[in-house]
Formats: C-alpha cells, structure tokens, sequence
C-alpha cells in the first residue's frame, strides 16, 4: 500500500504521463481535487490507495477539469511564438 502522499504523488505522475501536460498543470488539478474533499476516503482507507485507483482517479479529474485553465500543455510551444 501507499502511503497518502505517495499517492497523491502517483496520481499527479499518471496525470503527467497519460494526459501530457505539464507538472504545474497536475499538481494544480490534484491539490483543487483535495482542497474540494476528492480525497477524504483514500486518506481513511489505506485499501483505495493502490495503482489501479490511482489510474482511475487520473482519469476522473483529468477528465472533471483539464487542462487547468492557463495552464501550457507539456511540450506547448508559449503564447505568442
């Protein structure tokens, strides 16, 4: 099992991974994600922490609110260029 923060970690990973965006961007989505409770049960309940949730949940917020707003896309070139 991991532990909470190791998988908020894989979760924030897989983001980067499977969607391309940038660090900034999965980081932004998974702490919203925290901040709104998304999170709750799995700090409760060590048995939600494992890697096949892990790729749920990056899919779930991914697709719930991304890209984050403002945020460059992994590899994007920046605005105006």
């Amino acid at each position: 099992m991991m532990t909470y923060e190791e998988y908020l970690d894989e979760v924030t990973t897989l983001i980067v991974e499977k969607y391309d965006v940038s660090d900034a961007a999965a980081i932004k989505i998974v702490v919203k994600a925290q901040d709104a409770g998304y999170f709750v049960a799995h700090d409760d309940k060590a048995s939600m922490r494992t890697l096949d949730r892990a790729h749920e949940d990056a899919r779930t917020l991914f697709k719930a609110g991304t890209p984050v707003k403002g945020a460059p896309v992994k590899g994007a070139a920046p605005k105006g260029k």
